[in-house]
C-alpha cells in the first residue's frame, strides 16, 4: 500500500525536479521509504530519495537534479515483506521491466506457486515481485488474475511500452494527465499538479456531475484534462510513436445462475467471505477491524476471530451514533473480541476542518468521519484496517433501492412534468421526480444532492451554456430491473465515490483500508445470482442478512440502514463557528461570479427540507477546493 507517480515526456528530456516534487506531494501515502527510476538516452538508472531507508541510500545514489524522458516515483507504506527487498521501483533481473505498484494482492501466494512451477525464482516475499514475474510470464493477462486492489505502472523496455492498470472496482486511485507534451500519472491529483506540463483549470463538466451526484463521475475529475483511469482498465503507451490505447480486462457479470435456493447462496457467500477475510488479514504489521455497528463490518469482525483470535476491533463514536456504538459493543462482547471506542468530540470533528476538506481534491457534501477513523488507527499503530465498505453496493443496501419498484411503475406517468409550471420548491421537487426517465436518473435521485434545475439556476449563464448537460455517455446497460441499478451502484457509488474517499481518508494518515466484500470471487458470484434473492423490494441486504443470521445478535441484524458520517446538519444548527465558517466561505464564493449570488443566499437563508444543508456544504467545499488548487 503506497503511492506512485510518474511521467513520460514525448519530445524532450525534462528536469527530475518534477518527479521529486510529485513524490513529495504524496509523502503521506508512504512514509517508510521512497525510490525513483529515470530513463534517458536509452539508459535506465535507479535512485534513492531523501526519505529512503539507509540501506537503500547505500544501494542507490540520492536523486539530484538531472533530466529524463521517463521518470517513476514511489512512496512506500510497508505492509508485506518489510525488508528492503520490497523496495520500488522494482526491476526485473535483466532490468528491462520496471514496476511501481500501489495496493495489495491477496492471492499473490497462489500466483507465486504457479510461477515457481513455471521456473521462476523469487528474491523477496512481496506481492510486487509476483506481479512483475507474472507480467513477464503472462503479459497483460496478468491483471485479470490479480485478486486485490491495485494501481500499477509497468515500463517494458523490451517491447517498448508503458502500461497503467487499475483494479476491477477502482479500490486504488490512479489519475493521469495527457497532452501533446506527454503523459503524467499519480495516485493523487495533488501530485499531478506538481508537474510542469500540468496547469490547473476547472473542468465545469466535472463540477456539474459533482453537484448532481455528490461525486465527480469517472473518468472525469473537476480538473480540466485530468482523468481517472477507469476500473478494470489498462492504458498502454507505445514508446516508439506515443500511441495510446485502452482496454478493459474485466466486466461485471450478468445474472446467470437459475433457481438457486437462498440458503445455498447464503452458504456459498459465507464460504467466500471467510476465504476473503483470511487472505486480507495477512500482513506483517498489526491489523484491526473497524466496526460501525451495522451488519457489514460487524460480520467481518465476527468471522475474523477464527483466523486471528487476537484481532482488534474499534468503533468511532460521534453525535447521534449512540445506537451504532451500543450495537458494536454488544456484538464484540457476543463473539469475544477486543473492542475499543474512540469518541470524537465536536472539537475534534471540527479540528483541521479546512485542511481535511481540501485533502479530497474536489467538492464534497459531508464531514468525512473516516479521516478520524484512520487517525485513530494510526495513533494505535494499526497500519491495516478491514472495512465493511462495498457490502451496500454488492447486496442492495441503500434505502433508495427499496423505491425502485415504485419508480418503475410511476415512470409511466412522467408525462405530467410537462404540466407543472409553478416554480415553488414543492412543485420543483415533483417535477424532478417525474423527470427520472432512465435508471441513471433514478440512481442520481438517490444521491441526495442538487437537482438538475437547481444546478442550472445556480450557475451563471456564461458558464452553464458551455457545460455538457447530456450525461448519456455515463449510462450503463439501462436494464429496467435491479440489475440496472446494481451496475450504477458498483460503477459510481462504489468506484467513483466510496472507495475513492476511503483511500484518501486512510492514506492521509498512512493507513491501509481493506475490503473483504470486494474479492473477485465474491463479486462474480453475487453478480451472477438471480435478482429475486439479492433484492426483494422490502428489506435492504436480504441475502447478506441471511448469511449473517448465525453470527450476529438480533439488534445488529434488525438495525435500520444509516450512513457512516458526521451529521453536518447538527453542526450547522448547533455550532456558531460552523455557521460563521459557512458564511465566510459563501461570501468569498459569491465574489468569484461563478454562481448566482441570489440563489446561494436563498439556499442559505431558507433551509426547509431535511437535506437542504447538502447543497450549502457542496458550495462551501467548492470554495475551499478552489482556494487550495487555483489560488496562488
Amino acid at each position: 500500500m503506497c503511492g506512485i507517480s510518474g511521467y513520460y515526456s514525448f519530445h524532450k528530456s525534462i528536469s527530475s525536479t518534477n518527479i521529486l516534487e510529485m513524490n513529495q506531494a504524496i509523502k503521506h501515502r508512504g512514509p517508510d521509504d521512497e525510490g525513483f527510476w529515470l530513463y534517458d538516452h536509452e539508459q535506465g538508472i535507479s535512485f534513492s530519495g531523501n526519505d529512503s531507508t539507509p540501506k537503500i541510500k547505500e544501494q542507490f545514489p540520492v536523486l539530484q537534479k538531472r533530466s529524463s524522458y521517463i521518470a517513476l516515483g514511489f512512496r512506500r507504506l510497508s505492509i508485506v515483506d518489510l525488508s528492503e527487498k520490497g523496495h520500488q521501483p522494482m526491476l526485473s533481473e535483466n532490468e528491462q521491466v520496471i514496476i511501481t505498484f500501489n495496493g495489495e494482492i491477496y492471492n499473490f501466494k497462489k500466483l507465486r506457486k504457479e510461477l515457481e512451477v513455471l521456473g521462476h525464482s523469487f528474491r523477496s516475499n512481496s506481492d510486487t515481485e509476483v506481479i512483475l514475474k507474472g507480467y513477464q510470464e503472462w503479459g497483460n493477462s496478468t491483471f485479470a488474475k490479480l485478486d486485490g486492489m491495485f494501481a500499477i505502472c509497468i515500463v517494458d523496455l523490451t517491447n517498448k511500452k508503458l502500461i497503467l492498470a487499475r483494479d476491477r472496482v477502482g479500490m486504488k486511485p490512479l489519475f493521469y494527465y495527457q497532452s501533446e507534451e506527454g503523459l503524467v500519472w499519480a495516485s493523487e491529483i495533488k501530485a499531478l499538479l506538481k508537474n510542469e506540463f500540468v496547469k490547473p483549470e476547472i473542468n465545469w463538466n466535472g463540477v456539474y456531475t459533482n453537484f448532481l451526484f455528490q461525486t465527480t463521475l469517472a473518468p472525469q475529475t473537476c480538473f480540466q484534462d485530468i482523468l481517472s483511469l477507469e476500473p478494470a482498465s489498462l492504458m498502454t503507451v507505445d514508446l516508439s510513436d506515443q500511441k495510446i490505447t485502452k482496454e478493459k480486462f474485466w466486466t461485471l457479470p450478468s445474472p446467470s445462475v437459475k433457481n438457486i435456493p437462498e440458503e445455498e447462496a447464503a452458504r456459498k457467500i459465507d464460504e467466500m467471505l471467510s476465504e476473503s477475510i483470511s487472505e486480507q488479514l495477512y500482513a506483517d504489521v498489526p491489523v484491526a477491524v473497524m466496526m460501525s455497528g451495522g451488519i457489514d463490518s460487524t460480520l467481518i469482525a465476527s468471522k475474523s476471530k477464527p483466523f486471528n483470535p487476537d484481532v482488534n476491533t474499534y468503533t468511532i463514536s460521534y453525535p447521534f451514533s449512540e445506537e451504532e456504538v451500543k450495537n458494536a459493543s454488544l456484538a464484540a462482547q457476543h463473539f469475544g473480541v477486543s473492542h475499543d471506542i474512540k469518541e470524537v468530540s465536536d472539537d475534534e470533528a471540527l479540528e483541521q476542518l479546512k485542511e481535511n476538506i481540501q485533502h479530497f481534491e474536489e467538492p464534497y457534501s459531508s464531514f468525512e468521519v473516516l479521516i478520524n477513523a484512520a487517525k485513530y488507527a494510526h495513533d494505535k499503530d494499526f497500519k491495516v484496517v478491514l472495512s465493511g465498505n462495498g457490502a451496500d453496493e454488492l447486496f442492495a443496501g441503500y434505502s433508495h433501492t427499496l423505491k425502485l419498484n415504485r419508480w418503475l411503475l410511476m415512470r409511466n406517468f412522467n408525462f405530467v412534468k410537462s404540466f407543472i409550471f409553478t416554480k415553488d420548491k414543492f412543485s420543483q421537487r415533483v417535477k424532478n421526480y417525474f423527470s427520472q426517465d432512465d435508471m441513471f436518473d433514478f440512481f442520481r435521485q438517490g444521491q441526495i444532492s442538487m437537482m438538475p434545475s437547481e444546478v442550472k439556476n445556480l450557475f451563471h449563464t456564461s458558464i452553464f451554456k458551455n457545460i455538457n448537460t447530456d450525461l448519456s455517455g455515463y449510462h450503463a446497460s439501462e436494464s429496467k430491473s435491479y440489475s440496472g441499478y446494481f451496475e450504477y451502484d458498483m460503477k459510481y457509488s462504489l468506484s467513483s465515490h466510496h472507495v475513492f474517499r476511503d483511500d484518501l481518508s486512510a492514506m492521509k494518515y498512512s493507513v491501509e483500508f481493506r475490503y473483504p466484500y470486494l474479492s473477485n470471487n465474491l463479486i462474480n458470484y453475487v453478480a451472477s445470482l438471480p435478482e429475486n434473492i439479492r433484492f426483494n423490494g422490502s428489506k435492504n441486504k436480504p441475502l447478506l442478512r441471511k448469511t449473517a443470521e448465525k453470527y450476529l445478535p438480533e439488534s445488529v441484524l434488525n438495525m435500520p440502514k444509516k450512513g457512516f458520517s458526521f451529521p453536518v446538519h447538527y453542526f450547522i444548527k448547533n455550532e456558531k463557528r460552523v455557521r460563521d465558517f459557512i458564511v465566510e466561505n459563501l461570501d468569498s464564493l459569491k465574489k468569484r461570479n461563478f454562481f448566482n449570488a441570489a440563489v446561494i443566499d436563498e439556499w442559505w437563508n431558507h433551509q426547509e427540507h431535511e437535506y437542504d444543508w447538502v447543497k450549502i456544504w457542496q458550495l462551501v467545499t467548492f470554495e475551499l477546493w478552489y482556494q487550495k488548487y487555483f489560488e496562488k
